[in-house]
């Protein structure tokens, strides 16, 4: 677990195409067909030193989308040759990366510091370990469970939310949309926005993992 490799890749040149989220380093490259998707998919296997990595690829038939590892603390700085080689590999099939699908969305769980129960949590989803407060898809389509341990001093409240990170320059398209759809902002720090819905469920929209903050993203300041 590395906040040297997280911020090393962020200040890398060439990871242009990259967005790093809760789940680590992602990229998205479009593509005119599943079959297009397949030998996109093939080409980028055949990089050196990608198999055994932890790498996860997903096919469809509008992109490829490219996960580098399962975890931001989990980036090294071989990530940021890896990362350049797929984009080289992309950019050779003529597949354009978009940031703006990027996104990781992970399932919340709080619970004060001696009613943890993460073993119950991947149990029940069949989830595996990331990191010893985390579960994790083995099949990578689900979303990650992080347990939030509270602060014993206060009162547990909305002990399961949701937290979605983007790529740092759609944080506030996404913000926006949220509360054109009838949310409403509850909390904000430097870290994320909390908003709610009408019923008073939350979620947290963040780009911090990407490099940006929510001051950072305020008018004139962009």
């Amino acid at each position: 677990m590395s906040e040297q490799g997280w911020r090393a890749f962020l200040e890398a040149e060439g990871v242009e195409d990259w967005a790093v989220l809760h789940g680590g380093a992602t990229a998205a490259f479009g593509v005119s067909s599943i079959r297009a998707a397949a030998q996109l998919a093939a080409a980028i296997a055949d990089v050196p030193a990608l198999g055994g990595s932890g790498v996860l690829l997903t096919v469809s038939d509008q992109r490829v989308t490219v996960r580098l590892s399962r975890d931001m603390w989990s980036l090294e700085p071989r990530h940021v040759e890896l990362a350049r080689a797929v984009s080289g590999v992309a950019q050779a099939h003529g597949a354009l990366a978009d940031r703006s699908v990027v996104q990781e969305v992970q399932l919340a769980i709080a619970a004060l510091p001696d009613a943890v129960d993460l073993a119950f949590w991947r149990a029940v989803l069949g989830y595996g370990p990331m990191g010893d407060d985390n579960g994790v898809d083995p099949l990578g389509h689900g979303s990650t469970v992080w347990m939030q341990q509270l602060d014993p001093a206060e009162s547990l409240r909305h002990a399961m939310h949701v937290d979605v990170s983007v790529a740092r320059e759609h944080l506030r398209a996404r913000l926006n949309a949220a509360l054109e759809a009838g949310g409403r902002i509850v909390d904000e720090s430097p870290e994320h926005w909390t908003l709610s819905d009408g019923a008073g469920n939350r979620v947290c929209i963040c780009a911090w993992p990407d490099g940006a903050t929510t001051t950072s993203l305020e008018p004139g300041n962009t």
